[in-house]
């Protein structure tokens, strides 16, 4: 795998884990020693913070996985002979999704819908559309036509075409966009917590709420170490995906 990463991405590689290590690390060991009241050793018991953890995980895996069954089928279709007059208009659209505030889309949604993770997940879906369809249509225009004109010379069939050229040509792009949307929803999953779907910002919201700077503070840190580690968890996919020489 290492083979095929360039300098940067090995160096992100090696050193992400680190500072996730040296983050998470000095976290259980102030949380060790910290004189904690009974209400914040409550809301930061490690059994608790576990399964905050893994409802934020479980959110930003839906939302990944519903953005990229959708958004990189959406960017093939655009890209195709009649739909690609639907360029401007789809990506119009995903436009506003992402430059609306996260917090304002999910308020909305669950007056609208009502609250839960399905909302939540539907929010973060809006948010998070964008930075896949762009980089899914981007990848796929920029591939050299000259490689496709001579794969329709050896009779591949339009779908032989996409798949076994433009698809393994574009994905590098493509992977860009998923892992930008996985970071961003990360960070805005922390949001989720207002309309009841659980996760880290939970620790946010009773901190600023109780007035309890340690949990405010134990919350933001761990939600960025989480970025970072799936951060890492995507770089690590882009390059074990792209096809050797592409990088």
């Amino acid at each position: 795998m290492f083979r095929k990463a360039s300098r940067e991405d090995r160096i992100l590689l090696l050193g992400l884990p680190v500072l996730v290590a040296v983050i998470f690390g000095g976290w259980l060991a102030w949380h060790a020693v910290a004189d904690l009241d009974d209400i914040e050793a409550r809301t930061l018991e490690l059994s608790n913070v576990a399964a905050l953890t893994w409802e934020h995980l479980q959110l930003v895996v839906m939302c990944t996985a519903l953005v990229i069954f959708t958004a990189v089928p959406v960017g093939i279709l655009l890209t195709r002979g009649g739909g690609t007059w639907l360029a401007g208009p789809v990506t119009f659209i995903a436009n506003m999704g992402q430059a609306a505030p996260v917090i304002g889309v999910i308020v909305l949604l669950a007056v609208w819908l009502g609250f839960g993770t399905f909302v939540a997940v539907l929010s973060l879906w809006v948010y998070a559309f964008l930075p896949v369809l762009a980089n899914t249509v981007a990848g796929l225009r920029n591939v050299d036509r000259t490689l496709i004109e001579a794969a329709r010379g050896q009779s591949m069939s339009p779908a032989q075409v996409l798949f076994r050229i433009e698809l393994p040509i574009a994905l590098p792009v493509i992977m860009v966009g998923a892992r930008t949307a996985l970071v961003l929803l990360v960070g805005a999953g922390a949001f989720a917590t207002f309309i009841d779907a659980g996760g880290l910002g939970t620790l946010i919201t009773t901190g600023v709420s109780l007035y309890r700077f340690p949990i405010l503070v134990s919350g933001a840190v761990l939600i960025a170490a989480l970025a970072l580690a799936v951060e890492w968890c995507g770089r690590v996919l882009e390059v074990s995906l792209t096809p050797k020489g592409m990088k």
